[in-house]
């Protein structure tokens, strides 16, 4: 098993898993790579460490703290309230920023019903009693979103990556 460090073009890094260097450069050719944060079709192999197992060998120092996949910084770069951080994060931060809200998409299309392009005719219809309350997901207009609202109805929109919204293979 093969497991490279693949970007995207937008910087996303993620790893991928292949049975040999064959499988990676068949799948790259055919346009079988994406994005799984934004789709991004044009993916790069960057250089990777490989992985040892040694007895005795140390734990690695935590140079950053997370809680509920909110960085916090360190105390030499503390950002104020208000303020913006004065530098990106580094890789590590973003790789578990990017985990984490995959991981929340994941659990909120767990927990929902898709109805596709009927969802502004559904959830009018629970507000108004018409039909049982359920949790929905589905496609509006940013339109409809805005027409909803004015009917006082709460919608949240959440950007789906591609990879999540069709059968996992």
């Amino acid at each position: 098993m093969k497991v490279f460090d693949l970007h995207c073009p937008a910087g996303h890094g993620f790893e991928g898993w292949f049975g040999s260097e064959a499988d990676y450069l068949n799948q790259q050719q055919r346009g079988l790579l994406t994005c799984p944060m934004c789709g991004a079709g044009e993916i790069e192999r960057r250089p990777s460490a490989p992985r040892l197992n040694l007895s005795g060998a140390r734990e690695p120092v935590p140079q950053r703290a997370a809680t509920h996949g909110a960085v916090v910084p360190s105390s030499a770069s503390a950002v104020r309230p208000g303020e913006a951080p004065t530098s990106p994060p580094d890789a590590a931060a973003q790789a578990a920023l990017e985990a984490g809200y995959l991981q929340f998409v994941r659990q909120v299309m767990s927990e929902t019903e898709d109805v596709g392009p009927r969802f502004t005719e559904e959830v009018r219809r629970i507000h108004y009693g018409e039909a049982e309350h359920r949790n929905l997901r589905g496609d509006t207009t940013p339109e409809q979103r805005q027409a909803l609202q004015e009917e006082g109805i709460e919608v949240y929109s959440l950007p789906v990556p591609a990879v999540l919204k069709g059968p996992v293979q």
